[in-house]
C-alpha cells in the first residue's frame, strides 16, 4: 500500500460534500413528486401543479433540519457516543502524542474527548478547525502502548485532514432525514391498518404509496453513503503510516481493537460509521446490515499496512 495524493483526496471529499448537498435535496424532491404522482391517480398535470407549490416548503424544511443538525452536531454526537471532554491534566500522555503529531504535520490541534468504556475504539468528528474532535475510549488509552496509540490518533487526524469527517456528517444528517420520513410512513401505515375497518381504502393506498416511496429513497440514500465511505478507512490507515512512519504500530493496534471494539453507548448505525472499527456488536457477526457495511474488513486493513511502502 502506498500513500499518494493527499490534496487529491481532500479535493475529492470537498467535491463529494458539495454533491451530497445537492443530491440529497434532489432525491427528497423526487420522493415528493413520486408520492404525488402515484397518490393522485397518475394525473401528470395535477401532479406538476401541486409539486410546484410544495417545492419551497420541502426546500425550507430540509434547510431548517440541516441547519439545526449542523449547528448541534457536536452535542448530538457526544450524546450518541457517551463522550465527554478530556482535560490535559487528566491524561498528559494522550495530549503529548496528539500535540507532537499536530506540530510535525502543521495541523491545528483538535479537541480530545473520552468515552468511558473499557472496549477499544476511537473516532474523529467535527466540521471545521473550531470543533474538530478526536474521541478515544478509556480502553484504547489504557490497553495500547505509545506507538499503537500514536498510530490510532494519527489515523483519526488523517480523517480530519482528508475532510472525511465533514463528508460523513453531511451524509449522516441527510440519511437521518430520510430515515425519519420512512419511519413516519411506516407508523402511519400501522396506524391506518389498526383503525380502518373495511373503509378508507383510498387513504390506506396513499399511505402504502408513501411507505414504498420513502423506503426506496431511504435505500438509495444509504447506498449513496455506502459508496462514499468504505475507502476512507484505507486512506486514513495510509495517512497514519505516513505521519508516524510506523505502519506496524497501527496494524498491531487494529488487531487489539478487533478483539473488543463494541462501545455500549453507541446504538446508531449512522454514528457507528465514524469509528475506526464498527462499535456495534451486530457488526461482528452475520447480519443483513453487513452487506452494506461502511467499514472494510479489519484483517484486510492489517494486511495492507504490513505491506505499506
Amino acid at each position: 500500500m502506498e500513500y499518494t495524493g493527499i490534496q487529491s483526496q481532500i479535493r475529492k471529499n470537498n467535491l463529494n460534500s458539495i454533491l451530497l448537498l445537492v443530491a440529497f435535496p434532489l432525491l427528497l424532491l423526487a420522493m415528493v413528486y413520486a408520492f404525488l404522482f402515484f397518490s393522485r391517480g397518475s394525473s401528470t398535470y395535477n401532479t406538476n401543479q401541486v409539486f410546484i407549490t410544495t417545492i419551497p416548503y420541502v426546500i425550507t424544511g430540509t434547510a431548517v433540519w440541516f441547519l439545526i443538525a449542523w449547528l448541534m452536531q457536536s452535542s448530538l454526537i457526544r450524546l450518541a457516543t457517551g463522550s465527554k471532554p478530556l482535560e490535559r491534566s487528566e491524561n498528559k500522555r494522550v495530549y503529548n502524542l496528539l500535540e507532537n503529531l499536530c506540530i510535525s504535520n502543521g495541523m491545528k490541534m483538535p479537541k480530545i474527548n473520552l468515552i468511558e468504556d473499557d472496549s477499544l475504539n476511537a473516532f474523529a468528528s467535527g466540521l471545521n478547525d473550531s470543533n474538530y474532535t478526536i474521541s478515544l475510549s478509556r480502553g484504547i488509552i489504557e490497553k495500547l502502548n505509545d506507538e499503537e496509540l500514536e498510530g490510532v490518533i494519527a489515523h483519526e487526524l488523517s480523517h480530519i485532514r482528508h475532510r472525511d469527517v465533514r463528508l460523513l456528517i453531511i451524509s449522516i444528517i441527510f440519511v437521518g432525514i430520510f430515515s425519519f420520513i420512512a419511519e413516519m410512513a411506516f407508523r402511519s401505515l400501522r396506524f391506518a391498518g389498526g383503525s380502518r375497518k373495511g373503509s378508507g381504502n383510498s387513504q390506506g393506498l396513499i399511505i402504502l404509496v408513501a411507505v414504498a416511496v420513502s423506503a426506496v429513497c431511504y435505500l438509495i440514500s444509504v447506498l449513496m453513503r455506502f459508496g462514499i465511505s468504505r475507502s476512507r478507512e484505507f486512506m486514513a490507515d495510509a495517512g497514519s503510516a505516513n505521519m508516524t512512519h510506523k505502519p506496524y504500530a497501527l496494524a498491531s493496534a487494529l488487531r487489539k481493537i478487533s478483539e473488543d471494539p463494541a462501545i455500549e453507548a453507541v446504538e446508531s448505525r449512522d454514528v457507528a460509521q465514524l469509528f475506526i472499527d464498527n462499535p456495534t456488536p451486530s457488526a461482528h457477526g452475520f447480519s443483513w446490515d453487513n452487506l452494506f457495511a461502511t467499514h472494510p474488513p479489519i484483517q484486510k486493513r492489517i494486511e495492507l499496512l504490513e505491506h505499506f511502502v
